[in-house]
């Protein structure tokens, strides 16, 4: 990107990120979930290890590392998406096209968000994991950023399908901001291996990144090793899963620009 497509980038994050700073509910509600997802789980941890008598568990550090990872996904295609959608709440998405900001510019700035709002929103919800219940997200090793940015790639593959949907179908779509990724979650493999599932499933889970990072987070926790053939797999479908994605939402962005749908979405 050339200067002026950042500055335009940077003006739709500076948007977004006004939003957060006069309105203290808004950041209150990007960590409200993955803190009380961490202090659930983390109850029915501490309960498990108490029951196995081993209070320091590996299986629950394998539970709340899943949690915590899973979150980084959950808050990326939600960051993405509702940032998406306060442009249409706020009558406002005819008006960004207007300007001389592009599609992939647009893309670029929800993205931005989408990260801004992942680290908000996690960031308190890991510390909280490793003041009550001992465990470190940096436990597994500097690969754990490689994890966090591989699901962060999967949520913004989601959501790029999840925005496609509503400027295909306007405000009947817009429910699948809060719950495509939740419809994953069986077959991600976040809390068990992906062969606990049924053998037919299992080439489902394996064409879902996550399922290759939460497989690469118990080899790093359980046995201390790096699963490279995971971790490459997990990039590479992203790769594809964006790629796909991005040449749905440009199809679906050009046909609402010449129905006019642009103007009058979510109506």
């Amino acid at each position: 990107m050339n200067r002026a497509a950042l500055r335009r980038v940077w003006g739709l994050v500076y948007r977004h990120l006004a939003l957060y700073r006069r309105s203290w509910p808004r950041v209150l509600e990007l960590m409200y979930w993955p803190i009380l997802q961490m202090v659930v789980w983390g109850f029915v941890t501490a309960y498990l290890a108490g029951v196995q008598n081993s209070v320091t568990s590996v299986a629950a550090g394998v539970l709340l590392g899943g949690v915590l990872l899973w979150e980084v996904a959950l808050r990326s295609q939600m960051g993405f998406s509702i940032s998406f959608l306060e442009e249409i709440w706020s009558r406002n998405l005819g008006h960004v096209f207007v300007s001389p900001l592009r599609p992939r510019e647009l893309v670029a700035g929800l993205m931005g968000m989408s990260v801004i709002r992942v680290l908000v929103g996690v960031t308190p919800a890991a510390i909280l994991a490793w003041a009550l219940y001992g465990f470190g997200i940096f436990r597994m090793g500097p690969v754990v950023v490689a994890f966090f940015a591989a699901l962060l790639m999967m949520g913004w593959a989601v959501a790029l399908g999840v925005t496609s949907l509503i400027l295909r179908y306007g405000a009947g779509a817009e429910a699948l901001a809060w719950s495509v990724l939740f419809g994953l979650t069986p077959f991600a493999a976040v809390f068990y291996p992906v062969s606990v599932l049924p053998a037919w499933l299992q080439p489902v889970a394996l064409a879902l990144p996550a399922a290759h990072v939460f497989e690469g987070m118990r080899a790093a926790l359980l046995q201390g090793e790096i699963a490279w053939g995971h971790l490459v797999a997990g990039f590479l479908l992203d790769g594809v899963w964006l790629a796909i994605m991005a040449w749905v939402f440009m199809r679906q962005f050009q046909s609402a620009r010449e129905r006019g749908a642009l103007l009058n979405i979510g109506e």
